[in-house]
């Protein structure tokens, strides 16, 4: 899905304003659009890492919201790829999943996820971790 945006919208540079949504579940990429969308954000979605590290590459989104077991190409597999192709700090990478064995989310932030958020979440949790990272 494109998304389009003007010079008005100040994620029009493809900064910090905008988010990847990659999930399998359209449940969830639709709860997490209404909410990003509702604090400014721009919104493209994916439903596995080989479609949003192709989005990435055709425009690096300022943060990804990643959800850890997809088909074709998992979270963690996607986060691996997305660090060494486009470097450690940008974009931001929120972890979005069930996962909660302290050595995945171990796993996860040493592979260069910012920060981790259970799931199921809501608009506090969710714009309270970007806010941590320095998104909102």
């Amino acid at each position: 899905m494109s998304v389009v945006l003007d010079a008005e919208t100040p994620a029009a540079s493809g900064g910090a304003g905008t988010c990847l949504v990659v999930d399998d579940s359209r449940v969830v990429r639709k709860v997490a659009r209404r909410i990003l969308e509702g604090s400014g954000f721009a919104v493209e979605e994916a439903e596995n890492g080989s479609v949003a590290l192709d989005a990435c590459r055709r425009q690096l989104p300022g943060c990804v919201l990643l959800d850890w077991n997809m088909p074709v190409m998992d979270g963690l597999e996607f986060l691996k790829a997305l660090r060494a192709e486009f470097g450690p700090d940008d974009p931001k990478v929120l972890f979005c999943t069930t996962e909660n064995d302290i050595e995945r989310i171990a796993a996860a932030i040493e592979v260069g996820a910012q920060e981790y958020i259970m799931k199921p979440f809501d608009e506090e949790i969710l714009l309270g971790k970007l806010a941590q990272v320095g998104l909102l």
